[in-house]
């Protein structure tokens, strides 16, 4: 098949505006446009690191408390298990379609040329908001853990003000210069986890001067699923939060050098050490700490951690600090990964015309300048509500769109997977015959895997909205209700509503876009991946474990 009759799509493409295929070579562009273009500013090991540390944050080091003390061990265990699976169903689902279309903002883009218009514009929105509140949730956490040092004798209007300082200074510099930060932060990030994780194993040995040996005794003792299905349902939500979408990774790879390496290798790695990691810590969690501990609901900070509960209950000193000083890097970290997502998803919208054109302007340094001003705005706003009086109650609102807007997109993700696939098929397109393409493990295990797990998700989201853990049926609340599912009607509603006003297709498979933005790889792109396929196999195994 041409490549004019495997560019045919529902509208008319223009050679000088639209989107060309993407060139992926060193310090090469993503993409060619009247708008600008972004750079790759991301090599694969930045890309491997990054993609290891980017949710490792508050929502594991002090969240997971509040999933215990709500559901209990065997419904947090459950839980976090479920939704780590969700890591390598979406990364092996998205990578698919990032790898061979790497453009920046990719499931927007996605949903737009190969499921309709309406979806990309309601997913977008919700991404856009939920990540963009991020900012100001994790900015009220940074005031939090600065006053377990300083006390409340420190102003949080001076803690909001360098945390959002520290925060929006990285997007005046060049994208590699965020792409450097993202790493050192990782790595840190990193560093402390494994610390955590050595030091509860010492612990459940018996280390400390008040230390005994963990022989599951809370387990036994207390309940292992309390609250029944709404403890999990909590868990679960709280689990969504604390892993987070993924979405950040395949935003990221379609900014990468050799996407083909940067991403694949990504998506092969990333759930294995994220569900290692993520698993670890809450079995050590839920076999070191009672559900039961008060300090888990009312702590403040990183005293609200299970991993400092359990480190104070034996005497061990100092260590609380340092797991401070890693939460903070980690906050940062996360609020600069939400401001790069979040912008890149506003522009996509933009560069597809589904919010004002004007906005998807890219500068010469690879920024997408306008969405980024829009972004900050909006990020500063949130930030400094935690200073009004229903400024916390406000933010918990918005961190419900948050978590909503992860497994809804995941939805989202999982069916443009589909429709992608009937459009290859459709059209007979040699895509996944061309040299070193990438193609998802086992499909469509991955996509259907995630669709199931997600049903089960939004069950959950109504659910605790009907009845939160603890609670009697009869204490339902409308403000209850709307506080878990807000996200959920929002999506539903733009995207409905962009369809009734706009009346956008629902995109054909035989007339869908495989064209606009397709990888063609390069010489040293072709290079770098012979000389690794080249190795043996045990070699490449192991670089997974060492690079």
């Amino acid at each position: 098949m041409s490549d004019e009759e495997m560019g045919k799509g529902s509208k008319e493409f223009n050679k000088e505006t639209d989107l060309q295929p993407v060139i992926s070579v060193q310090d090469g562009v993503v993409e060619e446009h009247q708008d600008g273009h972004f750079h790759r500013s991301f090599s694969p090991r930045q890309v491997h690191i990054i993609s290891l540390g980017s949710n490792i944050g508050s929502g594991i080091f002090i969240g997971s408390g509040a999933a215990l003390a709500a559901g209990g061990p065997g419904n947090i265990v459950i839980a976090y298990a479920l939704v780590c699976s969700c890591v390598w169903a979406v990364l092996q689902t998205l990578a698919e379609m990032t790898i061979a279309f790497p453009v920046s903002g990719n499931y927007i883009d996605f949903a737009d040329r190969w499921v309709d218009p309406a979806l990309a514009f309601g997913a977008g929105v919700a991404e856009w908001l939920g990540w963009t509140a991020i900012v100001g949730s994790e900015a009220a956490f940074f005031h939090i853990l600065v006053s377990y040092w300083a006390g409340e004798s420190f102003p949080a209007a001076a803690s909001l003000s360098i945390f959002t300082l520290a925060t929006l200074l990285i997007f005046i510099m060049p994208n590699k210069i965020f792409a450097w930060f993202e790493t050192f932060a990782s790595l840190i990030k990193i560093i402390v986890f494994a610390l955590l994780l050595l030091l509860s194993l010492a612990i459940v040995c018996g280390a400390g001067p008040q230390g005994y040996v963990h022989d599951g005794d809370f387990w036994r003792d207390l309940p292992v699923f309390k609250n029944g299905f709404s403890g999990f349902a909590n868990a679960a939500l709280l689990a969504t939060w604390a892993v987070g979408d993924q979405i950040f990774i395949g935003v990221m790879g379609g900014e990468a050098q050799n996407p083909r390496f940067s991403m694949g290798r990504a998506t092969n790695l990333v759930p294995y050490r994220v569900g290692f990691i993520y698993m670890a810590c809450i079995i050590f969690i839920t076999v070191l700490v009672p559900s039961n501990d008060d300090r888990l609901l009312g702590g403040s900070g990183v005293t609200a951690s299970p991993f400092v509960v359990a480190i104070q209950d034996v005497g061990i000193p100092v260590v609380s600090s340092v797991v401070n000083a890693g939460i903070m890097c980690g906050i940062l970290a996360i609020a600069a990964e939400s401001i790069y997502l979040s912008s890149r998803v506003l522009r996509t919208m933009a560069h597809q015309r589904l919010i004002p054109g004007w906005v998807a302007q890219i500068d010469s340094k690879g920024r997408p300048r306008r969405c980024l001003y829009i972004t900050c705005g909006m990020a500063v706003i949130f930030t400094y509500m935690n200073l009004s009086a229903g400024g916390t109650i406000a933010l918990n609102w918005l961190i419900q769109i948050t978590a909503a807007s992860f497994f809804i997109n995941w939805i989202v993700v999982a069916f443009t997977s589909w429709r992608f696939h009937k459009a290859v098929q459709a059209q007979q397109d040699p895509l996944f015959q061309q040299l070193y393409h990438w193609k998802t493990t086992a499909w469509p295990i991955p996509p259907g895997w995630l669709m199931l797990i997600c049903i089960i998700l939004l069950i959950s989201c109504f659910a605790v909205g009907i009845k939160a853990p603890g609670d009697e049926l009869a204490d339902f609340t409308a403000y209850n209700f709307f506080e878990y599912t807000l996200g959920v009607w929002i999506i539903i509603g733009l995207t409905v509503g962009y369809k009734i006003a706009f009346r956008t297709p629902f995109r054909s498979p035989l007339t869908a876009d495989l064209k606009t933005g397709r990888n063609i790889l390069s010489i040293e792109d072709i290079k770098q991946l012979d000389s690794y396929y080249a190795q043996p196999t045990w070699r490449r195994a192991l670089s997974y474990i060492t690079s």
